[in-house]
């Protein structure tokens, strides 16, 4: 993804939908392609229990990630006056790809972006590995990480990551239709992305899963830095998400299988002992499948 000039770029949450707000982003100015003086802004439109869709759009228009629920997705561009240029969708569950449909009757014939190895409703591109799709915001980069469902993809747009369901703020996905080790691998390449990304997962599921890290990994300063600053965010009805990759690296025992601390953690567990890391995320996931704080 290529550098752009500095410009203020803001994360909003949809206040007609539910009065949650995202934190701003770093300033990173307009995207690639764009005109000069158009700013684009990442929109987290809250849906259902704990989704958020997310909105990519300027003054006029929007792409939209994992439309689970058209209702929220058209509330939030009829309140700011914007069309729908473009769906992407990661994987084919039902929470991220509910509304194509309805979307698509609702704004004609737009091009919808899905996993070439999934079922998608009202898919016009099957994406692939490496593919880099030219759309009105700029460029994103797909890229394939199975595991969480066979087919499950990302996009990279700038230094913006939208993983749908494979890496969540202090977690993951849960293993369905992949293997542990496809799931690692996935999370894996995630982490090994350069710079330090902005995670735009598709849920608010960071308290549960800052609890079950500090079962794993309590001694982790980092860990402790981070439970206190996400805690004073829910507590002010703020999103926890985008996070930072920096702060995942860090903080989420998924992407710490490597750790002495958290393989120690996973051995106690398991009351074996785990001599990869393959070993170790699986008995973490297992671990997690059913933990309750």
């Amino acid at each position: 993804v290529r550098g752009i000039e500095s410009r203020e770029r803001v994360f909003m949450v949809d206040p007609v939908v539910k009065p949650l707000t995202c934190p701003p982003a770093q300033d990173t100015g307009s995207p690639p392609g764009g005109p000069g003086d158009q700013s684009w802004q990442v929109l987290c439109v809250p849906a259902f229990a704990d989704n958020y869709l997310w909105l990519i759009h300027d003054a006029t228009q929007a792409v939209a990630v994992d439309p689970g629920d058209a209702q929220a997705i058209i509330a939030a561009l009829d309140a700011r006056g914007l069309t729908l240029s473009a769906i992407l969708c990661t994987h084919h569950h039902a929470d991220h790809v509910g509304g194509v449909l309805q979307l698509i009757a609702r704004y004609g014939a737009i091009p919808v972006y899905g996993p070439a190895h999934e079922a998608i409703p009202g898919r016009t591109v099957a994406v692939r590995d490496a593919e880099v799709l030219t759309l009105p915001p700029g460029d994103f980069r797909v890229l394939e990480v199975p595991g969480h469902t066979a087919g499950h993809v990302a996009y990279v747009w700038e230094d913006r990551l939208f993983c749908g369901d494979t890496l969540f703020a202090l977690g993951c996905g849960r293993v369905f239709e992949g293997t542990p080790a496809q799931m690692l691998d996935s999370l894996e390449r995630l982490s090994s992305l350069t710079g330090d990304l902005w995670v735009h997962c598709a849920h608010e599921y960071t308290l549960s899963n800052l609890a079950f890290a500090l079962q794993v990994d309590g001694e982790n300063g980092d860990l402790q830095a981070r439970a206190t600053r996400e805690r004073a965010r829910r507590s002010a009805g703020l999103a926890t998400v985008p996070s930072r990759m920096s702060d995942e690296r860090r903080t989420n025992p998924f992407l710490r299988c490597g750790s002495g601390a958290v393989k120690a953690s996973a051995e106690t567990w398991r009351q074996a002992p785990l001599d990869t890391r393959v070993a170790v995320f699986t008995a973490l996931r297992e671990w997690k499948n059913g933990y309750r704080a």
